[in-house]
């Protein structure tokens, strides 16, 4: 696990409140659980907190350990555990790429690559514009559409190294890119189209044309006899009887 601490003195804001509505936001986390135990509303409040600025800073912390009454080490401890929370200012977009093997072996050295071309050499850094940073993430969950990078609450599936640019641009002008597989697939669904179950006749039992019909339905009422007495072994005969 990489090592996560905060930012430098340096770019750290001097002081942290919730704005009114964001204030409530916590509150109402607070009391969702029993009286004493406000300190698992941690990850929302923190939550809550980086949507309002971006990022988590050190008065932040504090300002959350305070309100909920938790040794300040404690909160430091799950902003540093969780990557979700950012713990430098970041861009307006937050890039996420996932590079675990799936998405590393169907190409996301190329979204890594698009990343670094269009918003900062340096993964956690702020583009010049201000709009973008980026980071390498672990499993995001879509392997079947891989490669593929996270944007907000968007997810971006079936990518390359150019349509990583082109995507990053065009939020750059203001536009809002539809989510989901960026080369024509319809969710998971094979690109080809479906390539199972295509053959009816290898599904359900039909009628051959040198057969009677009557004798095809007696045969498969046999066979569903037989799965249920014992797993297709045949019916035992009386004594005496023959074949």
């Amino acid at each position: 696990m990489s090592v996560r601490r905060l930012a430098p003195d340096e770019v750290q804001p001097s002081h942290f409140s919730f704005s009114p509505t964001n204030k409530d936001r916590v509150a109402q986390w607070i009391a969702k659980y029993p009286a004493g135990r406000q300190a698992s509303a941690v990850i929302a409040a923190l939550w809550i907190g980086q949507e309002q600025e971006g990022w988590v800073s050190k008065a932040m912390i504090e300002h959350v350990a305070e309100i909920l009454g938790m040794p300040y080490i404690r909160v430091l401890e799950v902003a540093t555990f969780y990557t979700m929370f950012h713990l430098a200012p970041a861009g307006e977009y937050v890039v996420q790429v996932c590079t675990t093997t799936p998405c590393m072996l169907r190409g996301s050295d190329e979204l890594v690559a698009a990343c670094k071309k269009h918003i900062h050499a340096n993964p956690h850094a702020v583009s010049a514009d201000g709009k973008f940073s980026w980071m390498e993430v672990e499993c995001l969950g879509a392997c079947v559409n891989a490669p593929m990078l996270q944007i907000g609450s968007d997810f971006y599936e079936d990518l390359d190294g150019p349509k990583t640019e082109a995507l990053i641009e065009a939020l750059r002008r203001g536009e809002t890119p539809k989510p989901g597989p960026q080369n024509g697939r319809h969710t998971s669904e094979p690109l080809g189209g479906a390539t199972t179950l295509l053959d009816r006749a290898a599904i359900i039992r039909m009628p051959s044309a040198d057969r009677d019909e009557g004798h095809v339905m007696d045969a498969s009422a046999n066979l569903k006899g037989e799965g249920a007495s014992g797993h297709g072994a045949a019916e035992p005969k009386s004594p005496g009887t023959t074949r």
